[in-house]
């Protein structure tokens, strides 16, 4: 599943309805004295800075991004390097958008719209990539397919069925919740505007109301009750709550829904070898609102210094679309394929943006990820959003089996929010001291979107592709590294922070950032291109 912080839902506006309606230089190391002591970022981050925190320098600006704007100007200073083609494997990417439309992967063995497999790669007309989901949007998550399946005797099956009941059930009381919500401020905002006969009502002016009309009174009331807590009109509030609306509605209707299926494909997701080359060549996303690969890509490549927009980490990449990610749970049988496919076609990274906590046929996928390590392709794949351990806790795709890892070039990142100190670990993060590599900007990151926009997102959906940037940037200046050294390159060089921090956005649960992942860093570029000169020499 898309890894977005669906805790980004229940906002101010929300949280206050729910409640009143129910080169040669030496490797930066700052020592932990300084880092510890330095003084932080108390102000609130200028409009410029929030649009690229994660690319800022914690000793400069006080921020903990990866210092890529100083990797840029004072190492790379314009040098391009070798192109490396970076694969995402997400919900389909707007190849149209005016920031991402110069740094597509194109099959130039392939001749669009002729039906054809030029290049016989088992893909007809795959020009930028390749769509495994074909027309379909909606899916079920992983585990609502094993209850529906019914097979009790199904490793998980119990625990399936007891998550399946809980889960359920509290989100039809959210998405009957959010309803009562939309219904209250659309009636409200509807009265009021009969009342003023204008839209454009000020909180003083409902202040002002003096009624006996039981309807009005009611209406005054919502609205005073918004206004005192900031929000600037009712429908601002609308707008504020239509991403839980929608979120609670598709998991009552299609994600947790047993007798619901989005397959479009025609193949059998439980056999591997069934209907090769199923799904079509459109990679672009089914609807405006399947952003999250559009976001992802503009992580890694939006167009740099183009005067628009973002800036992408890497300035010499191709991205491949790879659409495999739908709403809900990808199967294991599309990531593998997407896996082979990236390979196969030449990407030297993989992004890998989703995750989820069951998978019945993770040997597939590890097997696909282990194939790219030994093809010395590198996979990031973000860490998750539950707040939870991933050494206890399952997450998958994953490349180990009892902790012996299946190949040396797989990164899995964990996410920083844009304030250095004891909450710069995202509250939503998911940590582990053996399966979390590295951690990386991913709270509250601007992006592109699809049409030719731009949004602020946050999960380590968001981490992970910074991460795949960083390692394109570093390959791309350094062509003759192995995946493998560009992995250790980058969990070796990051800034080692020994400060405490708040986990799972839990105040009593404070522990060292070293105690929540494998190399107790934070990814910096700056430090990454310097060891990656060295080591290349």
């Amino acid at each position: 599943m898309k890894l977005i912080n669906k805790t980004l839902l229940f906002s101010v506006f929300s949280a206050a309805l729910l409640s009143s309606c129910g080169g040669g230089a030496p490797i930066l190391t700052i020592p932990v004295e300084n880092i510890d002591t330095s003084p932080l970022k108390e102000a609130t981050l200028t409009e410029a800075e929030a649009q690229n925190w994660g690319h800022l320098d914690l000793a400069k600006d006080t921020i903990p991004g990866m210092s890529v704007d100083k990797a840029y100007s004072e190492i790379i200073k314009g040098e391009k390097g070798q192109k490396i083609i970076v694969a995402v494997i997400d919900s389909g990417i707007d190849i149209t958008h005016e920031d991402l439309d110069g740094v597509l992967w194109t099959n130039k063995k392939e001749i669009a719209g002729n039906g054809k497999d030029d290049d016989k790669n088992g893909y007809i007309d795959d020009i930028h990539g390749w769509n495994f989901l074909g027309d379909g949007y909606d899916e079920q998550l992983e585990y609502i397919r094993l209850v529906a399946s019914g097979d009790t005797n199904a490793a998980r099956f119990a625990e399936a069925k007891a998550k399946y009941d809980a889960d359920y059930n509290a989100a039809l009381a959210g998405k009957q919740q959010y309803e009562g919500i939309v219904n209250s401020v659309e009636s409200a905002h509807k009265a009021l505007t009969a009342h003023f006969k204008k839209e454009d009502y000020t909180a003083k002016e409902v202040a002002a109301i003096q009624t006996e009309d039981a309807t009005l009174e009611a209406a005054a009331e919502t609205a005073t009750s918004m206004f005192s807590r900031g929000a600037p009109s009712l429908p601002a509030v609308l707008k504020q709550v239509q991403p839980g609306v929608d979120y609670y509605g598709d998991q009552v209707a299609f994600n947790l829904n047993k007798d619901f299926s989005g397959r479009k494909t025609g193949d059998n997701p439980n056999d591997f070898n069934d209907k090769p080359g199923y799904g079509n060549g459109n990679v672009m996303p089914v609807k405006k609102s399947e952003s999250h690969g559009t976001h992802v890509t503009g992580i890694i490549a939006a167009e740099r210094n183009n005067g628009i927009g973002a800036n992408g980490v890497a300035n010499n990449v191709e991205i491949m679309a790879i659409r495999a990610v739908p709403n809900g749970d990808e199967y294991d049988k599309d990531v593998a394929k997407a896996i082979r496919y990236a390979v196969d076609n030449g990407a030297k990274v993989i992004n890998g943006s989703f995750g989820k906590s069951f998978s019945p046929h993770a040997d597939w996928v590890r097997d696909a990820i282990k194939y790219a390590s030994d093809k010395g392709v590198i996979f990031v794949h973000a860490a998750g959003n539950s707040s939870e351990d991933v050494d206890t806790e399952p997450n998958f795709p994953d490349d180990n089996v009892n902790y012996v890892e299946v190949g040396n070039t797989y990164i899995r990142v964990g996410s920083l929010a844009p304030k250095y100190g004891t909450n710069m670990v995202s509250s939503f993060s998911n940590y582990g001291k053996n399966n979390v590599d590295v951690f990386a900007p991913g709270s509250d990151i601007y992006s592109t979107t699809p049409e030719n926009e731009y949004d602020t997102k946050g999960g380590t959906s968001m981490a992970a592709p910074a991460v795949a940037g960083v390692a394109a940037l570093v390959w791309s200046q350094y062509p003759k590294l192995t995946a493998a050294q560009v992995k250790q390159i980058i969990m070796d060089s990051g800034l080692a922070i020994n400060t405490k921090v708040v986990v799972g956005g839990k105040a009593e649960d404070i522990r060292s950032f070293g105690d929540l992942t494998k190399s107790g860093k934070m990814v910096n570029v700056y430090n990454a291109l310097i060891m990656a000169s060295q080591l290349s020499k």
